[in-house]
């Protein structure tokens, strides 16, 4: 496209990183799924020194949790692998112009995300918790492992380890099997 020019290519997290803050490019095509630092946490630490950088996920995965880590990330774009020619144009055109642009099928998710009624309950079980806190909490109870949650939430397993420490000291628990009884009898995993 004679609008478009590539400027450059990266193949791991800290690579893009480096790149985007020596080329400085309008937009970049991010995968989340990177050796080193992932696609999410690259994400974050270019927008948050660049700003004015906007970044579009392009990934295989589609599920809310994945969807949502990118936003909170800043990313401005989220479009799934296999996407047309057209639809991925379109993205990086409204990107480089500020817009925000998410493929057809995460619209609908978004939409459907915003517009389903809130589960009954579970802001108030636990107060004291944060969204991510009761997250990594409700993922605990389905029996998950650190490393499992870690994926799931697109986040490092040193964070998972942070958000249980943070889950113990509020709740009043002394281990993962504390944690789980009191997750359960409030109706949680």
């Amino acid at each position: 496209m004679p609008d478009i020019e590539v400027i450059g290519e990266a193949e791991t997290g800290e690579e893009v990183i480096n790149k985007a803050a020596e080329l400085q490019p309008n937009v970049i095509l991010m995968d989340i799924q990177m050796p080193g630092i992932n696609g999410i946490q690259a994400t974050r630490q270019i927008v948050n020194a660049n700003p004015h950088i906007g970044v579009i996920v392009v990934t295989m995965y589609k599920d809310d949790d994945s969807v949502f880590a990118a936003m909170r990330a800043g990313a401005r774009g989220y479009i799934l692998k296999g996407a047309d020619q057209e639809e991925m144009l379109r993205a990086i055109r409204a990107v480089a112009q500020g817009e925000a642009l998410f493929g057809p099928d995460i619209a609908t998710r978004l939409m459907s995300f915003f517009t389903k009624p809130k589960p009954g309950g579970q802001t108030q079980v636990f107060p004291e918790l944060t969204s991510r806190e009761h997250e990594v909490l409700d993922l605990i109870a389905q029996g998950l492992n650190n490393h499992e949650i870690a994926s799931r939430l697109v986040i490092s397993d040193k964070t998972v380890r942070n958000h249980i420490s943070n889950i113990f000291n509020k709740l009043q628990v002394v281990d993962r099997a504390q944690a789980i009884v009191k997750a359960r009898q409030a109706g949680m995993g």
